[in-house]
């Protein structure tokens, strides 16, 4: 890895856009990709609109040339829940294994597990993952994948190695 990996965090909720509401979700997550050495590079409350996530999503892997966006919240059945669809319309390709690696621990602790509509997906050089909206909820889904994080943002950016030892 070259440097410090750059991340952005997106919090998508009405109210919290609205400030009717204190974003815990967000804040959460900025302590664990600190941790894992990510620097913030962006992080910033919208509004349940599919357009302006799809937009902003964009804006991030396109013009900031991120190396992972996170966002919170949006991800389950009710009709203003979007983000899963925003996403899918700006990503190049699903990481399928991760969103379901997520539901699987999430199965594990909250029969509402099964709501989530969470994706994990990448544009361009950039990996785009959701997480839910509540803070223990976005604690436990990143800190599920984060023991491959590192490893798919360096094979996604074009390394060349192969994954596993080829002598298994």
């Amino acid at each position: 890895m070259v440097g410090m990996r750059r991340a952005a965090i997106l919090t998508i909720s009405d109210r919290g856009f609205r400030g009717e509401r204190q974003d815990g979700s967000g804040p959460a997550v900025q302590e664990i990709l600190d941790k894992a050495g990510f620097f913030i590079a962006h992080q910033e409350v919208l509004p349940d609109e599919q357009h302006l996530i799809e937009q902003r999503l964009r804006y991030l892997a396109d013009e900031l040339c991120l190396d992972l966006v996170v966002s919170t919240g949006g991800t389950g059945v009710s009709p203003q829940d979007v983000t899963p669809d925003a996403t899918l319309a700006v990503v190049d390709r699903q990481v399928p294994g991760m969103a379901e690696a997520m539901r699987t621990a999430s199965l594990l602790k909250t029969p509402h597990a099964m709501l989530s509509r969470a994706v994990v997906g990448i544009r361009g050089q950039t990996l785009i993952i959701n997480l839910p909206g509540s803070v223990k909820g976005a604690q436990e889904n990143l800190e599920v994948i984060l023991p491959g994080l590192h490893h798919a943002l360096e094979k996604i950016q074009g390394d060349p190695s192969e994954c596993g030892d080829l002598s298994e």
